[in-house]
């Protein structure tokens, strides 16, 4: 594994914190909210829902995917679109830290995260 537990730990309070603070308020997180997970290299932030028409069923829309590379020391950045497949954000296509991920995704030049 490409990321010690020690960096695990300081990239789960990194964007933590980052998607406390940009979670709708309390009185809607039931209808929509954000999160986010840590698989393998990779942190995933999205959108949970709920299903059109489907009550207390919950669905995850992925929004941004930040994907560390040992070999080069640093963070490979995706967008998912329509069609479901992760691509690269091109104009910010590799940052060296996490928290310049976040400011990106922040940024969002091209609304490809947001909108």
């Amino acid at each position: 594994m490409a990321i010690s537990e020690f960096e695990i730990k300081r990239y789960k309070k990194i964007v933590n914190h980052y998607i406390e603070s940009h979670r709708p308020e309390p009185h809607i997180r039931n209808q929509v909210d954000l999160s986010f997970r840590i698989e393998n290299q990779s942190v995933i932030i999205f959108e949970i829902r709920e299903v059109w028409n489907q009550p207390g069923k919950k669905m995850e829309s992925p929004i941004a995917k930040a994907t560390y590379v040992k070999k080069t020391n640093s963070w490979k950045l995706y967008w998912q679109r329509a069609d479901l497949k992760w691509h690269r954000y091109e104009p910010t296509p590799e940052v060296k830290t996490i928290e310049v991920f976040l400011a990106v995704l922040e940024k969002d030049e091209y609304g490809c995260f947001w909108g």
